[in-house]
C-alpha cells in the first residue's frame, strides 16, 4: 500500500490518501491497512466498530463526541461529498476550541483521522452522501454529547449557503463553554 499522510492545523488530525491502481478493467485502492495506519497515522489504535451512514444534501451531523469511552474515527465517503469537521475539545490542549475542515468525497478518496478528544461532524454537500466510519470504541448513546454546530466561540466556517437539516440532538447541542469536555 502506498500511503500519503498530511497533518492538518490540528496536528493530531490527519488526512490519509492511498494510491489508486487503474487499468482498462477498472480501478482499485486499499482503504485500510493496520500496519500502515500504525506506522504513519496513529500507533496503538484498534478499531472495534464500523458504521455506514447515508444522508441527503444539507444534512449536518454533529458536532458529536462521547464524554466516556471517547472514540477515534477514521472517516471516508464512498458516494457523494461532505465537508468534515473536527474540533479539539481537550481543555489541556493549546488548540482547545480550534477546528479544521476537509472535503471528503468518493472522487478524492481522502480519509480523515479524528483521534479521541475531538468533536466530529459533517455536512452533506452533494445530493446524497454515504459515509463509512471506523471507530476505536463502541457507540454508547448515554455518553454521547453534541456541541452546537454554529457555536460562535468555535466559528466553524461551514461552506454552505442554506440552513442545514439537523437532528433533534444537534439542534439541542450546547455551546463549547457550556459542554462537557476532556481534561
Amino acid at each position: 500500500m502506498s500511503i500519503k499522510v498530511t497533518r492538518t492545523a490540528l496536528p493530531e488530525v490527519k488526512i490519509v490518501e492511498t494510491e489508486l491502481f487503474s487499468d482498462d478493467l477498472g480501478s482499485a485502492f486499499e482503504t485500510f491497512n493496520s500496519a500502515e495506519f500504525s506506522n504513519y497515522v496513529a500507533g496503538g489504535v484498534d478499531f472495534v466498530q464500523d458504521d455506514h451512514s447515508r444522508s441527503r444534501r444539507g444534512v449536518l451531523r454533529g458536532l458529536h463526541y462521547q464524554i466516556q469511552h471517547p472514540q477515534g474515527k477514521l472517516m471516508r465517503v464512498v458516494a457523494g461529498e461532505v465537508f468534515d469537521v473536527a474540533v479539539d475539545i481537550r481543555l489541556s490542549s493549546h488548540n482547545f476550541g480550534k477546528w479544521i475542515g476537509v472535503h471528503l468525497s468518493a472522487a478524492n478518496r481522502r480519509q480523515v483521522w479524528v483521534p479521541p478528544g475531538f468533536a466530529h461532524g459533517f455536512v452533506v454537500m452533494s445530493d446524497m452522501a454515504e459515509c463509512l466510519c471506523k471507530s476505536t470504541d463502541y457507540w454508547f448513546p448515554e455518553h454521547e454529547r453534541s456541541i452546537l454546530w454554529s457555536d460562535p466561540d468555535i466559528g466553524v466556517d461551514w461552506p454552505i449557503e442554506f440552513a442545514p437539516i439537523l437532528a433533534a440532538k444537534d439542534e439541542a447541542g450546547k455551546r463549547l463553554y457550556e459542554a462537557e469536555y476532556y481534561a
